[in-house]
């Protein structure tokens, strides 16, 4: 009996001894110990908030990043959230501001609704998403303009000069769109809800020709931006404001983009209200005009900013030598893509497609000012031949031990040919992934078509007896314009 008791006695003294080692364990692993580090203080924090004026803040819907054209492979178009620089400083996150989002039928009387149809009432939602849409645009300016531009000025962390470079023209865009909601807002009816509101978009869209000014000067703003972040206090600034509760998470350039981005909901948001507006109503046609008025300026700008953004690269490129001089990039007005692309040696290009001509540059920093050296010939698009490359078809080279590796199974190649004084020259370029090939590949076909399309067009017109249509006198023979 007693040896029974003592090994059971000691059964329990070796659990009891496991308990402890696996409680030790997990002591052990307490991440709730305290640390040694030194908690840095937020004073510079504190004083950057106290220029701050407090901006109601809430989550953006982002329409898109364009004006509606060709797409552009920015390498550079990166969020200020980027990995620690060793000048900046760690600080605890904050809690993120959001804008509810609010409907038309919770903000007003809900027993008017019991009196309208379902179609009205989505009417009015959408009416008051115009007008709700308009209100929020005008704070996230205004908090551009007191959160950055401002405190920027004032700390002397850029120059008056930059900022009005970068912010533009943003100011007068605040009182364009304040007009338009205080017009939506003496329209509406005590009980919330509105009868006409197509001849105040009549009226007032032709405002919006001043985007003109501030939208073909994004592309020359984003490139100093981009540069100004290489600056410790414009980096240190931009990514505290980044982590503050009013920035909603959005860096500035994404509050300077939200003018281009609301431009381009406009035809949208009409189209949503003329859906729900009866045949009958008199506010149709007015919407119907208001709808054509915004097309037409939406074009008219995206023909500007593509111009713009074409001269602006023109404007940068560095011949090493005069032959690669080309009258097809002179005279080029579009741009139809650009970006990073390597070569089978894995040396970074960068690459423009112009309406006729193709540009290989590399990327250099001149003058504290981003340039591109043309790195090869330009290759005129009619003469351009393209292919592209199954994965594996393409090894990188200049390693022998790369031949030997993993690495010799390449993917997301492309590639391009033409010839020159009978010879054949061919680049092979990689995509950063599948979706940047094919988009590559879509511009380059693209453009293929349109030099075709165009040239066709130019034999057509000139081959056409236009002498002999005056002699004969034959009027109702009509000619094709060329597109240029």
């Amino acid at each position: 009996m007693m040896g029974c008791c003592l090994f059971i006695h000691q059964k329990k003294k070796r659990k009891q001894r496991k308990r402890d080692v696996d409680s030790l364990s997990l002591c052990s692993l307490d991440i709730n110990e305290p640390s040694s580090k030194r908690v840095k203080p937020l004073s510079r924090v504190t004083s950057l908030a106290s220029l701050l004026p407090p901006v109601k803040a809430a989550p953006l819907k982002r329409i898109g990043q364009t004006l509606q054209r060709s797409i552009s492979f920015r390498s550079d178009c990166r969020p200020e959230n980027t990995a620690p620089r060793p000048w900046s400083r760690q600080i605890a996150p904050a809690i993120t501001k959001r804008r509810d989002s609010k409907l038309w039928s919770e903000t007003f009387d809900l027993g008017l609704g019991h009196m309208l149809s379902s179609k009205e009432i989505k009417r009015q939602e959408a009416i008051f998403e115009l007008s709700q849409g308009e209100q929020d645009l005008i704070e996230d300016l205004k908090l551009a303009k007191k959160a950055y531009r401002d405190p920027m000025l004032k700390l002397s962390i850029m120059t008056e000069h930059e900022l009005n470079q970068i912010f533009g023209t943003l100011d007068s865009l605040i009182p364009l769109h304040e007009d338009l909601l205080s017009r939506l807002r003496e329209a509406r009816k005590p009980d919330g809800s509105t009868d006409h509101m197509g001849h105040i978009l009549v009226d007032w869209l032709p405002c919006l020709e001043t985007y003109n000014s501030y939208c073909s000067n994004q592309v020359a703003a984003k490139a100093l931006l981009d540069h100004k972040k290489q600056d410790h206090r414009v980096h240190d600034f931009l990514q505290r404001c980044l982590e503050s509760p009013f920035s909603r998470k959005l860096d500035l350039w994404s509050f300077l983009d939200i003018p281009r981005s609301r431009l381009v909901k406009y035809p949208l948001l009409l189209r949503e209200i003329l859906k729900h507006t009866p045949n009958e109503h008199p506010d149709r046609q007015h919407l119907l005009q208001a709808i054509n008025m915004i097309q037409s300026i939406v074009a008219d700008i995206n023909t500007q900013t593509g111009e713009s953004e074409c001269r602006y690269y023109k404007e940068r490129l560095l011949y090493l030598e005069s032959g690669q001089r080309d009258l097809l990039i002179d005279s080029s007005r579009i741009l139809s893509c650009h970006g990073e692309l390597k070569n089978n040696r894995g040396a970074k290009l960068h690459v423009f497609l112009f309406q006729d001509v193709l540009v290989i540059t590399r990327a250099i920093t001149q003058n504290e000012q981003l340039c591109y050296q043309l790195y090869r010939q330009p290759i005129p698009v009619r003469d351009l031949e393209w292919e592209d490359l199954q994965d594996g078809e393409i090894r990188l080279g200049g390693s022998i031990r790369g031949a030997f590796s993993n690495n010799e199974r390449t993917k997301n190649f492309f590639r391009v040919a033409f010839r020159s004084g009978g010879q054949l020259q061919t680049h092979c370029f990689q995509a950063s992934d599948a979706f940047n090939k094919q988009q590559w590949l879509n511009c380059i076909r693209q453009a293929k078509e349109a030099v075709g399309s165009e040239e066709s067009e130019t034999e057509s017109q000139t081959a056409a007896p236009r002498s002999d249509c005056s002699v004969m006198g034959l009027t109702d023979l009509t000619l094709t314009p060329v597109e240029t």
